[in-house]
């Protein structure tokens, strides 16, 4: 019976892909395939880098390999076997109403509706009620408000147009 036991783990805590293949010995694109159905299998260093394991993702490999090559389980069953063999969580552990009081829920919610509230408010345009802002003009004390932009400044969309140097005289 092949094992995780079995199995010589060189003492490292990472170990790169093709050595977790060679260690394994399965293809790397089977080990790819059990990344698509386990995505906690595995970890990336950084985006685009290789891809490298843990200690213990080699030897949930090797239970995986175990469990779908010499038990003959499906990938579902290996799921199933898998989550079925992890230790099961402290019941011990404090709950969220130990942590943050009995009213956590009450007080969250509140703090929900009032950040809704604010982003209402910030969603609503200051100024004259039709959803567009203008600025006031500098040293205006009127408070006539001054367009965003000026037309004539504007660049135009068509092809541009370039103007000619005035020709130079020429000496005699």
């Amino acid at each position: 019976m092949l094992g995780v036991n079995s199995v010589d783990i060189p003492n490292r805590s990472l170990f790169r892909q093709p050595e977790v293949c060679e260690i394994a010995q399965v293809q790397p694109y089977v080990l790819r395939s059990w990344e698509s159905e386990f995505p906690d299998l595995g970890v990336s260093k950084s985006a685009g880098g290789p891809r490298v394991y843990r200690r213990a993702d080699l030897e949930r490999v090797l239970r995986l390999k175990h469990l779908l090559f010499v038990e003959g389980l499906t990938l579902a069953g290996a799921r199933k076997r898998l989550l079925e063999e992890q230790p099961p969580l402290e019941t011990e552990a404090p709950g969220l109403d130990e942590l943050l009081g009995s009213d956590a829920r009450e007080r969250i919610l509140q703090v929900k509706q009032g950040l809704r509230e604010i982003a209402a408010m910030l969603a609503k345009a200051p100024g004259n009620g039709n959803g567009t802002t203008r600025r006031k003009a500098k040293g205006s004390s009127k408070g006539h408000a001054k367009p965003l932009f000026d037309l004539a400044e504007a660049p135009s969309r068509g092809r541009a147009v370039r103007k000619k140097a005035p020709k130079k005289a020429k000496k005699k």
